[in-house]
């Protein structure tokens, strides 16, 4: 029961950052398109990213396929994986917050969806001990 807890919880909040972010896309796209020059990414990204979350979200949500789920899972951990190097990089240490706890609500999201869901991912967590 625990682990359904924390599949739920950490893929509710993951879904929120993700959904916070493409909004802030949406709604300041000029600012984005500074931020992620300063980041060295082209400002063509703002809406393929925007669209990339909200697709993300929705595949994770409503898992009509395994696959697709797991593939924006996927997707989500390279995004993070990239952002947090892109901050840390410019040497932007602060601006890496988020990723962190994105790769976070993400891993725990993963390793917990077998255990919540009715349709189970062929890649079960690996048993430790």
């Amino acid at each position: 029961m625990p682990r359904k807890y924390t599949y739920w919880i950490s893929t509710a909040f993951l879904s929120l950052l993700y959904l916070a972010s493409a909004t802030l896309y949406a709604t300041q796209a000029d600012t984005i398109r500074q931020a992620l020059a300063s980041l060295g990414y082209p400002g063509y990204l703002v809406p393929v990213l925007m669209v990339a979350k909200v697709l993300g979200v929705v595949a994770i949500l409503s898992r009509v396929n395994v696959a697709l789920s797991n593939l924006a899972y996927a997707g989500m951990f390279y995004h993070l994986l990239l952002s947090f190097s892109a901050h840390i990089n410019v040497g932007d240490g602060a601006g890496s917050v988020p990723a962190v706890i994105g790769l976070g609500l993400l891993i725990a999201s993963f390793l917990t969806q077998n255990s919540a869901r009715a349709k189970q991912s062929p890649y079960p967590p690996i048993a430790v001990g």
